[in-house]
């Protein structure tokens, strides 16, 4: 009888353990990158950050209303923290390109910045839009558009209807 026990016992061990994923998120990313030292993080409601101007369609407004907020991650490059920049940009080359969620939406160069887009979810009810990016004097980031089932097209449209309330500075006040 002990013998059973203990063979169900290992046996029930091995399930548990086998079955859980161990994948790593953009989302727990994010998380563990605010207890970090030297991180930016910032999580950003998009209603206080983003208003349609007057003049746009109802299906503008209903795509604005689809987003819901934005996380960014940061670690800005100083000549102290080449390791720890190198690190995190090997573990967010590896975020995506071990997590088969995310699936690949274009790559960019912009002002020497390799900037990678991703999304989740399907092409026509996008749930998550992720960007990354590195450069070797700026540092590495992370930026996550969180929404429910944003069709790609009314996301571009809305991009062009829409004004930032006021500059970069403004995006402090979101910070830590």
């Amino acid at each position: 009888m002990k013998k059973l026990i203990t063979i169900c016992s290992l046996f029930l061990l091995v399930i548990a353990a086998t079955s859980c994923k161990n994948e790593k998120s953009v989302q727990g990313y994010i998380v563990e990158a605010g207890e970090k030292e030297g991180f930016s993080k910032m999580d950003i409601p998009i209603s206080s950050l983003i208003t349609p101007k007057t003049d746009v369609s109802d299906e503008v407004r209903e795509t604005i209303n689809s987003v819901k907020k934005i996380n960014v991650a940061f670690l800005r490059k100083t000549a102290d923290n080449d390791a720890a920049y190198q690190k995190e940009k090997e573990t967010l080359k590896d975020i995506f390109t071990d997590n088969k969620d995310y699936k690949s939406l274009m790559e960019m160069k912009f002002k020497d910045m390799n900037v990678k887009v991703f999304y989740s979810g399907d092409t026509d009810a996008i749930d998550e839009v992720v960007a990354y990016g590195y450069n070797q004097e700026l540092g590495v980031g992370v930026a996550r558009l969180l929404g429910e089932n944003m069709n790609p097209a009314k996301v571009i449209e809305m991009l062009q209807n829409i004004k930032m309330d006021g500059g970069l500075s403004a995006l402090e006040q979101f910070s830590k």
